[in-house]
């Protein structure tokens, strides 16, 4: 699966900030650019696997389709 990333070099620290438009909040950073894109891999890796929900007695889970 592919995903658009953005890289920013932060002038003050000299690290690389990146963050994947699609997926809101998922953001990381690195000294390098290598460590940037290395980092937001396994940013995107933990976005898409989320943690179980606990549900409290009688809750319903559905999904719903949007467009």
């Amino acid at each position: 699966m592919k995903w658009r990333v953005v890289l920013e070099n932060d002038l003050e620290t000299g690290d690389w900030a990146v963050w994947c438009p699609e997926l809101p909040g998922c953001a990381s950073a690195g000294e390098t650019q290598e460590e940037a894109l290395e980092n937001i891999r396994e940013a995107i890796s933990l976005y898409l696997d989320p943690e179980p929900i606990e549900l409290s007695e009688g809750a319903i889970i559905r999904e719903v389709l949007i467009g």
